[in-house]
């Protein structure tokens, strides 16, 4: 059993290694400016331009139009990329996200995702974001260009901070830091047996003493803050910002009941910035989330029915039921493997589309509807004039998997690298038996 994990560990090493090695140099600050000509643009709030023209410079987006009614002055940007046929889209928003805080889950030295303890807000994950990730890396081909990096564990995991996806250091690479404390709700109740068995609901008989321990904590955290204390304490301090909205209470929650606990805490606690993160029962309280101006982080699409009694197609149509109820819904993707499948994303919003959104619905889900909940739309999210130019252009539709291929992109207008050590490997080997 040492002699296997010890393999392991050391085959987690070399490919640590190879992930340094292979690590492309970050894009540097725009100098020319940029525009893109004839694309399909989809604006990411539902708009779309059939013929456009996008123009960029200094990393901010300066025209977003219809490329048959401009009248551009000669030279009037440095390059243009002519990309008829093609589809140009604002960057892909990852929320509640993991990258970069484990390279290699074989080798424990990676691994920054979550710490020891129970109430632990004053955990940040941005110091321990590696912006020099291979798995980072992976996901900008398909799309992905931000994320909020957010730590794991306990019943209070953390502080998170969110992240454009080329950067030399956790420095470089934030754009929000200590944007939200995430908070994991009770269940109220859990599964008994083994896989293999007959799996049944048990009541979570802890269920009022663990919410009356969350309960204790925010109000010891309000005298605390209310107060001038002695002495400083970590802990407490870092709730600052919670009770005036400077940052979000994000909730992770999936069930019915402990969503509606979940809502009325934050209103009785006076939190005025709310986040339900996974959601899967969301559906059944939609009114509530709604009039309470509560948003939803839906957990990942490709899943399978949590209830045996569910529509088995119940996971793709989360999305639709809750935004016809007028809930504003962006997609996560926690779960198993989740750094690697982040470069699902698109996909899995192509998946809304398959089950009921529009094509633009649910483009929204991971640009536009995203960033407002994590508050940052008023510089990304979507192609609009002011914002910043972080897109890029794909060979055809970025939601579905046959014609997501990247050709150029760009973060706050910076041309960043497509190439992967998976792209490499796959020119290698495409190379050795084209003649075979």
């Amino acid at each position: 059993m040492n002699t296997f994990k010890n393999i392991k560990i050391i085959l987690g090493l070399l490919m640590l290694t190879t992930s340094l090695i292979a690590q492309q140099t970050p894009a540097l600050k725009q100098v020319k400016s940029v525009l893109i000509m004839n694309a399909v643009a989809h604006i990411g709030n539902g708009q779309v331009i059939e013929n456009s023209a996008i123009g960029f410079r200094n990393g901010k987006i300066t025209m977003v139009a219809d490329a048959r009614v401009i009248r551009l002055a000669a030279n009037a940007y440095d390059t243009i990329i002519y990309a008829g046929g093609k589809h140009v889209y604002p960057g892909f928003i990852s929320p509640n996200s993991t990258l970069g805080l484990v390279e290699i889950d074989a080798v424990n030295a990676s691994d920054d995702k979550g710490e020891l303890g129970d109430l632990k807000p004053h955990i940040r994950s941005i110091i321990a974001y590696n912006a020099e990730s291979q798995v980072v890396e992976s996901v900008r081909p398909n799309g992905i260009l931000i994320a909020q990096i957010t730590p794991r564990g306990g019943r209070i995991s953390g502080t998170s901070s969110i992240v454009q996806l080329d950067a030399w250091n956790w420095k470089d690479a934030v754009i929000k830091e200590d944007d939200g404390i995430h908070l994991n709700w009770p269940a109220t109740f859990s599964r008994g047996g083994f896989r293999s068995e007959i799996r049944t609901l048990e009541p979570n008989k802890d269920y009022a003493k663990q919410t009356e321990e969350v309960v204790t904590f925010f109000n010891d955290s309000k005298t605390y803050l209310k107060g001038k204390q002695a002495e400083k304490n970590v802990v407490f301090e870092s709730m600052n910002g919670l009770f005036d909205g400077k940052k979000t209470l994000f909730i992770h929650t999936n069930e019915e009941k402990s969503i509606i606990d979940a809502v009325q805490f934050a209103k009785s606690q006076g939190v005025p910035k709310m986040v339900i993160v996974g959601g899967y029962e969301a559906y059944k309280v939609a009114d509530l989330l709604k009039d309470n101006k509560v948003a939803v982080l839906l957990r990942r699409v490709h899943d399978l029915p949590v209830m045996a009694n569910d529509d088995v197609d119940l996971p793709y149509k989360l999305a639709k039921l809750l935004t016809d109820k007028g809930v504003l819904v962006g997609l996560e993707n926690s779960g198993g493997m989740e750094r690697m499948n982040t470069r699902n994303l698109p996909f899995y919003a192509g998946t809304t589309a398959a089950y009921g959104l529009t094509k633009e619905q649910a483009l929204s889900l991971i640009t536009f509807n995203t960033a407002k909940i994590l508050g940052i739309d008023q510089f990304c999210g979507t192609l609009e004039e002011g914002k910043d130019a972080t897109l890029f252009i794909s060979e055809g539709d970025a939601l579905d998997m046959r014609t997501n291929q990247l050709t150029f992109a760009f973060i706050q207008g910076r041309k960043i690298s497509l190439e992967t050590y998976q792209t490499q490997l796959f020119k290698r080997y495409t190379e050795k038996y084209k003649n075979q």
